[in-house]
């Protein structure tokens, strides 16, 4: 993932794929589980796989889907909290967020970032 920039840098010139038409979907463990936050542009905010696409795209300005991890045990490694499996009580919400995700990247596929933005982007839409 630290390097998925490779990827989207590779099949975005192959295929001749404009920045304003590639969503990016993420993991963010600065949002609570669950927790979906949609933008169109903007800082890596210490994500390594968001940094190598901005390197690799050329450009910070790309639609980002975020969905939230949570941080988990502040004395754990976060790298170790970020590729560990989810415990079972998450899972219910884990399950829900992977449903609200696919149906945020639906909505931007017919009625754009904005749409999702002001659909998914508030609380009361993320719990």
């Amino acid at each position: 993932m630290n390097l998925s920039g490779e990827a989207v840098g590779a099949l975005s010139r192959y295929y001749k794929v404009d920045v304003a038409d590639v969503l990016i979907v993420c993991d963010d463990v600065n949002l609570p589980l669950g927790r979906l936050r949609a933008r169109s542009s903007g800082s890596e905010g210490g994500h390594n796989g968001l940094r190598s696409i901005a390197q690799h795209l050329g450009t910070t300005e790309y639609a980002r889907l975020r969905v939230g991890v949570g941080r988990g045990d502040t004395r754990r490694d976060l790298a170790d909290h970020v590729l560990a499996r989810f415990e079972p009580e998450e899972r219910t919400g884990v399950n829900d967020a992977i449903a609200r995700a696919a149906n945020a990247v639906e909505l931007w596929i017919s009625d754009g970032l904005a749409r999702v933005m002001n659909t998914f982007n508030r609380a009361e839409d993320n719990t």
